[in-house]
């Protein structure tokens, strides 16, 4: 299988957000560095309803044929949907490509292994209880695997990025978690819900 990753970029070469003006740029790695291999002018322009948008994202989907990794500074709504709904891992990089594109295959390549992993030893993900917003209860999780960590549980997924809201229900806050969420410009909140429970929330 190829090693593609394709990115949106803006004017100054960094990577751009969905709803700026910019093309997408496919990069392909080969003898150890990554090279454009093809790439198209996008703007979403006037685009507003569903089916516009679709049809805009469309022209990307095309444009990757095969390529299943994409990145963009901001991508949420319909793109981010749509991205989903083929099947692409989406992520979220601020910077020029050069910059991110080997840490971001490493990490599309961990998490496939982390997935493979959690399967075979049964650590659950969380569950998205409405679009874009997930809910995990790490104190129902630990209760019936006292082995697993919530690192385990949660930190691929939250670097990922796949998500708009993201609630944790857990006994204390894991450090880890907020240090986590400041690095990746997320929100934070937590709330003590009971005497040995805490609501932890975290959004774009």
């Amino acid at each position: 299988m190829a090693k593609e990753i394709a990115v949106f970029i803006g004017a100054d070469g960094s990577s751009a957000s969905l709803d700026e003006p910019g093309r997408v740029v496919v990069f392909r790695r080969a003898q150890g560095s990554w090279h454009i291999d093809r790439e198209k002018e996008f703007s979403m322009g006037q685009a507003s309803g569903m089916r516009e948008l679709r049809l805009k994202m469309s022209e990307i989907l095309s444009l990757m044929d095969g390529c299943r990794i994409f990145v963009a500074r901001s991508a949420a709504g319909v793109p981010f949907f749509e991205l989903q709904k083929a099947g692409c891992g989406v992520w979220e990089y601020t910077g020029t490509p050069a910059s991110f594109l080997e840490q971001v295959w490493d990490q599309e390549e961990g998490e496939k292994a982390s997935v493979k992993t959690q399967a075979h030893i049964g650590i659950p993900a969380p569950q998205e209880k409405t679009p874009g917003n997930f809910y995990i209860s790490l104190v129902e999780v630990q209760k019936n695997n006292a082995e697993v960590s919530s690192k385990q549980v949660l930190q691929q997924f939250i670097r990922r990025g796949n998500f708009k809201t993201l609630t944790i229900v857990c006994g204390h806050v894991p450090p880890w978690i907020e240090a986590e969420a400041i690095a990746r410009g997320l929100a934070f909140e937590a709330e003590q819900i009971k005497s040995k429970e805490v609501n932890v929330r975290l959004g774009k």
